[in-house]
Formats: C-alpha cells, sequence, structure tokens
C-alpha cells in the first residue's frame, strides 16, 4: 500500500494561494506598478523640485516617500491578501482544514485515492483527478472540480512523495482513457 502522512497549516495554504497570485496578470501588474512606477514618478518630481526649485530639502523627503512607498506598499498587498484568504473560511472551516493528513492507495480498492484529514474520510476517483503538479516546495494534486490537495514537501511525516506522485500520475494516466 502506497501512503504519506503530512501535516497542513495556514502558512501552506497561503503559501498556495501566493503562486497563485504570481501567475496573475492583474496583481502582477499592481505590483511593478507600486514597486516601480509610482516611486519612480515620485522620483522625477524630486529631480524637479531640486533642479527647477532648487530645493533639495523638499526634494529629499519626496524621495524619502518614494523609497518607503516602493518596499512597504508590496508587504502591505501580500499582508491584505493573506488577511483575504484567512477570512474566506469560517473557523469551522479552518479546523476541518488544517491538521494531519494520510493519503493512500488501497491495493483492495484501486480506484480511488483514500484521505483521511481533520474534515473525515474521504475517496477520490482516479477519473476526478486531472493532473499533478510540482511548485516551489509543494506539490498539488488537481481535481476536476477546481479543489486541491496541497501536500507540503517539508512537512511529510511518513512515507516517500516522490513515488507516491510518481504512483498517483500514473493511476491518473491509466483511468484517464
Amino acid at each position: 500500500m502506497q501512503e504519506i502522512e503530512y501535516q497542513f497549516q495556514e502558512d501552506d495554504l497561503i503559501q498556495y494561494n501566493e503562486l497563485q497570485y504570481d501567475k496573475n496578470e492583474d496583481y502582477v501588474k499592481n505590483m511593478k506598478r507600486n514597486r516601480w512606477m509610482y516611486p519612480g514618478f515620485m522620483a522625477l518630481i524630486a529631480l524637479f523640485y531640486w533642479s527647477y526649485y532648487g530645493n533639495l530639502e523638499q526634494a529629499i523627503y519626496i524621495l524619502v516617500i518614494a523609497v518607503l512607498w516602493m518596499l512597504v506598499t508590496p508587504w502591505v498587498i501580500k499582508w491584505q491578501m493573506k488577511q483575504k484568504i484567512l477570512d474566506s473560511y469560517s473557523e469551522k472551516e479552518r479546523n476541518n482544514m488544517f491538521g494531519q493528513y494520510r493519503l493512500f492507495i488501497d491495493p483492495k480498492d484501486p480506484n480511488f485515492l483514500q484521505e483521511r484529514s481533520p474534515s473525515g474520510k474521504n475517496k477520490v476517483e482516479w477519473k476526478e483527478m486531472l493532473r499533478v503538479d510540482y511548485e516551489k516546495g509543494q506539490v498539488h494534486l488537481v481535481l476536476d472540480s477546481g479543489a486541491v490537495l496541497i501536500i507540503p514537501v517539508k512537512k511529510v511525516t511518513k512515507g516517500n512523495l516522490e513515488k507516491f506522485a510518481e504512483m498517483v500520475e500514473k493511476l491518473i494516466e491509466k483511468h484517464d482513457k
């Protein structure tokens, strides 16, 4: 029987969502705008104050604000994103989501990936699974319903994740036909 056990916590959910946001064009565009365009525009205003009015003190104030904007705004945007993610789940949903997970393939019932989690026992048919994605420090088992089983690589406590992921990929391909 192939199986893995792992801990899934808030930081894993946030990391997954950050990876998804990093693929979103609007989010990337907003981060670039706040990190480079607005501070660059403020730097031009500071240059204008210094060269046209000869007011070095005012120009330095504007440059300090531009640098602070460049450093703080992306952090604030990410913090707001994290709060939005966590606020989208009720306390009960979080209790059912975070904790110890066990995924296994039972030879007696090979048509399902079986899961034991804080929310209980679940079975997922192989034909419901789309693919296995390997992202930064995580393995994602993507389901056709849009749900994703997130497996944080560093928090696997039992089993071999590489062999398990290979087995899952083979079974998805086998049942996809």
